[in-house]
């Protein structure tokens, strides 16, 4: 049973950097996402990697603040989040693409088979 499991989150200040993780397990999975869903809004996307980590994929609102990395030994996907603002606040869900080596990476939640349970992101004004 594939199952990935965030970690990371957290309560900080605007302006502070912050590291989430998220461990997959069960299989390997090519293609992963970052996303998040503010209260009442709808889930929105963040980041997505490719397997050789070489092809990355952001969405505008955090580009060069956010870096999306991963460990293919530890089977884990990162987020590293930088400069963070209050409109950041979310809870923030990885998620896994089950096509292998699909050459791109997807932006829609629609893509995305596999779902973490989610970590809260803080920031305080």
């Amino acid at each position: 049973q594939a199952q990935l499991v965030e970690s990371g989150g957290g309560l900080v200040q605007a302006g502070d950097s912050l590291r989430l993780s998220c461990a997959a397990s069960g299989r390997t999975f090519f293609n992963m996402g970052w996303f998040r869903q503010a209260p009442g809004k709808e889930r929105e996307f963040v980041a997505a990697i490719g397997w050789s980590a070489a092809r990355t994929n952001y969405a505008d609102s955090v580009k060069g603040r956010f870096t999306i990395s991963r460990d293919n030994a530890k089977n884990t996907v990162y987020l590293q989040m930088s400069s963070l603002k209050p409109e950041d606040t979310a809870v923030y869900y990885c998620a896994a693409d089950p096509r292998p080596l699909s050459p791109i990476l997807f932006s829609e939640v629609s893509a995305y088979d596999y779902w973490g349970q989610g970590t809260q992101v803080t920031v305080s004004s």
